[in-house]
């Protein structure tokens, strides 16, 4: 049979970060690859004790067909907990916050629509924009986010600009109280919405970052969350806030893909939840990365030395980003990290143009203390064979 495809889905493209954990499943790597939370984390016990309860009080609509806004009670409980005045009827339970993303690309985005993205962004955001065939452009940006100046100036006829403040992905930075304010009112006064996405904004280490851009301007702003990084990535629940003004379109988007999310999830979350389980749960992973990112940062430092090497220490979240030296192209070097039985990210898909070759992005929460000492010394020692390597070949063409 000769399928003949949709235009769009010659936009769809396979998942670089999909096709690199492929490789993490061979027996004997250690992976500081892909963006999966800790294990370690999942609070298996009060699920446990969640699903019966909920299948033992009301079993009967946890497994029916249910609103596609969400489940009431959840609803509620995302309200409480943010940062500024919501209302529950702002708030939508999505599959995932991956499927928020996917909301805001069909309900935003027409073809060729200018997209604004941070330097380097999340590319799972970029695959999500881009059925919808977008003009993504990405803004300047430094350690403390978007440079305000190249947002101004790349603002007209933006749909939107999008944004992750908090430990972002890949980087790991956080924008700052200074530059937030910056560009909450930059945005504003260009008549420029803002899709806020916070995956990671509950994993600081010393300090909580400042307020969401979506406390600062609500009405500018399409908030999304998520509770994979506090809970567990299987149960594919997150949620959006939105203005009301778009609210109803994003619910119709979301009808049209699954109905609802699964309400027996929702529920058994909210059952979770429930008498400051958060509260007393996610300090404990704080600890936990906090503890690994300061073994990755050591070793780092030691087995780097002399390589000119750059990377940042975050705050939070779940990255740390680095830059090799000029020469090195981290997916040429990724096969040859493998062999040595470590794996990491290169960092040229998170670009929205062209990315720098030299980048990557390094996990540091699901491997041990012990696995990130072996992993980085094995990362060291590839990178020094690349750099000999580089340094024969620039000989060669210097001598021809």
């Amino acid at each position: 049979m000769n399928w003949k495809l949709a235009a769009r889905a010659a936009k769809m493209n396979p998942s670089v970060l999909r096709e690199i954990l492929k490789v993490t499943e061979r027996p004997g790597i250690i992976s500081l690859a892909g963006g999966l939370p800790s294990p370690k984390t999942f609070p298996i016990q009060a699920f446990a004790d969640a699903c019966a309860e909920v299948l033992h009080n009301d079993g009967q609509a946890a497994l029916q067909y249910a609103a596609s806004e969400g489940y009431a009670p959840l609803r509620q409980a995302v309200a409480d907990m943010l940062q500024w005045n919501v209302d529950p009827s702002q708030v939508l339970i999505t599959t995932g916050s991956q499927q928020g993303l996917d909301l805001v690309a069909k309900v935003l985005i027409d073809p060729g629509s200018k997209v604004l993205v941070e330097t380097p962004t999340y590319l799972g955001a970029l695959q999500a924009f881009g059925p919808m065939e977008p003009n993504p452009v990405g803004v300047a940006s430094d350690d403390e986010g978007v440079v305000v100046e190249d947002l101004v100036a790349k603002a007209k006829d933006a749909r939107f600009v999008y944004l992750l403040p908090n430990f972002q992905n890949p980087t790991g930075r956080t924008m700052t109280e200074a530059r937030r304010a910056a560009v909450s009112a930059a945005a504003a006064a260009a008549d420029l919405p803002i899709v806020e996405d916070n995956p990671y904004g509950e994993l600081w280490f010393d300090e909580a970052p400042p307020l969401p851009l979506a406390a600062r301007n609500p009405e500018g702003v399409i908030y999304l969350g998520s509770f994979s990084k506090v809970l567990a990535p299987g149960l594919r629940l997150g949620f959006l806030v939105a203005p009301k003004s778009i609210y109803p379109k994003l619910l119709q988007a979301k009808q049209a893909v699954d109905l609802h999310t699964p309400i027996f999830t929702q529920r058994m979350v909210s059952a979770v939840m429930k008498d400051g389980f958060l509260e007393r749960h996610v300090p404990t992973i704080r600890a936990l990365y906090k503890r690994q990112r300061d073994a990755m940062i050591a070793a780092l430092q030691r087995e780097m030395k002399g390589l000119d090497v750059k990377f940042n220490a975050p705050k939070g979240g779940m990255f740390l980003w680095a830059r090799l030296p000029e020469g090195i192209d981290t997916v040429t070097l990724l096969p040859k990290a493998v062999e040595r039985n470590v794996a990491f990210v290169p960092g040229a898909p998170f670009y929205a143009g062209q990315g720098d070759p030299r980048t990557l992005r390094l996990s540091f929460v699901t491997a041990s203390v012990e696995e990130i000492d072996t992993a980085i010394a094995a990362l060291a020692q590839t990178l020094r064979e690349e750099l000999a390597l580089v340094g024969d070949k620039k000989l060669a063409a210097a001598q021809i």
